[in-house]
Formats: structure tokens, sequence, C-alpha cells
């Protein structure tokens, strides 16, 4: 029960990475809200779970003062975010619109910019630990994939900033970020046919279990690569 009563936020938790996560979490005690904008599947897993489901773009501001309005009345706080939602589509430098890139950036930077401030409007008390979703194609580049990601590096340099800050500032809340490689989600696998060598969502979510318990306590500012040396080789989504 390493999460015991901490309440948990997972955006992007309806499915893929998110909903291990959410599975995982719920497993070590944790009080948790996983929100999306697939809301079918979400609801389904909350009520499979006995969490709390809650209809969510994390582009948009409003979207999350509302949700945030509703884990402060209904939990009394947040001690745990995991900035987790992302989409991914295929088209190369040459192909990749403005429109595309600027959507791309809308849900993985301005998601996780807007998750991060005010997760520390939340914790900034009672403290906390922030866990961003960044990839491997962020430090190793992929073609295929460019807007996004642009947009995951700009998630890991964000991290750095956030953990900083909090650490200046006095707070006790810890952010850090996750890089995986190529791992068996139904995101991944639009990109990636062959998937073969690729990690499962349950090697990403014991790291995020990790960074979310009290054994990371003295963990902030530092990014995590999960790809089984897969960047040492070659190789990056």
């Amino acid at each position: 029960m390493r999460l015991k009563n901490k309440v948990a936020l997972i955006t992007g938790g309806a499915s893929g990475l998110g909903k291990v996560d959410a599975q995982l979490f719920v497993a070590e005690g944790a009080k948790v809200i996983i929100t999306d904008v697939n809301d079918e599947a979400g609801m389904a897993l909350a009520e499979e779970l006995g969490c709390r489901y809650v209809h969510h773009d994390v582009s948009r501001e409003e979207d999350w003062q509302r949700v945030m309005g509703i884990v402060t009345a209904e939990f009394g706080g947040l001690d745990v975010l995991v900035n987790n939602a992302g989409i991914v589509q295929v088209a190369d430098i040459e192909s990749t619109s403005l429109a595309l890139y600027q959507r791309m950036n809308a849900v993985h930077n301005d998601g996780t910019f807007l998750g991060c401030r005010y997760a520390i409007e939340a914790m900034r008390e009672r403290g906390g630990s922030i866990i961003n979703m960044s990839s491997l194609s962020a430090i190793r580049g992929y073609p295929l994939v460019p807007s996004y990601a642009a947009a995951k590096g700009a998630v890991l340099a964000l991290s750095h900033t956030v953990a900083v800050h909090c650490r200046e500032k006095g707070y006790p809340i810890r952010c850090n970020s996750v890089l995986p490689g190529p791992i068996a989600t139904p995101l991944a696998l639009t990109v990636i046919e062959d998937a073969s060598g690729m990690g499962q969502p349950e090697d990403v979510a014991k790291m995020v279990l990790f960074l979310a318990s009290d054994d990371s306590l003295h963990v902030s500012g530092a990014e995590f690569v999960i790809d089984n040396a897969g960047s040492m080789v070659g190789g990056a989504v």
C-alpha cells in the first residue's frame, strides 16, 4: 500500500499508460481521479476500479480549473499528478502542417504546463509529486513525429524548471519526467507496426509508482528513460 490515502490525478487515464497507472495506483491504496476525453472508456474504467472519472481536455485552462475544483471539493486536496494525456499523428517535417504542430503542442506542452501550474497551487502546503510523461523522442528524435518529439522536449525542459522552482520556493513538491521508449500501447502502435521488442505499459507504471510514492522523497528534477538501453543502440519513439 505504497500510496495509501494519497489523492492522485491521472490525465489521459482511460487507456494506455494512464489506464495501467490507474490500476496500479488503486491497488496500492490511492484515491484516484482519472480524466480523459474518451468518456465511454473512462467511465467504464472508473466503475471497474471504484475511482472517479472526469471529462477533461488538458489543453483548456477552464477544464483544469473545473477538474481541480472537483479534486479539492471531493477529496480535500491533491498529492500526485500524472501528466499523461497525449496524442500522436504520423507526419514527417515536410508534411506536418502548422495546425498539426500547434495541436500536438497544445495537448502535450500546454496541457503539462497547466497541470504543473494548478498542481503547485494545490500542493504548496501539503506537498506532493508531479510526474510528467515525456518521451525518448525528446532526446533522440524520431523523423515520423517531429511535432510530437518537439512537444515532448518541451515537457522535459518544463519538468526541470518546475523542480528547481519548487526547490527555491521551499515547496515540498517534487517534479520528475519519464521518457519511455517503444511501449506496446494503442498510441504507440499507431506509429510502430512491429511490436516485437517493445516494453509493456507495466514497465512504465512501476516507475511512475516509485515517483508517486514516498520512496522518491529525495528525487526531483530527474528524468527516467525506460527503454531497456535501446537508446544506446539506436531507435526511439
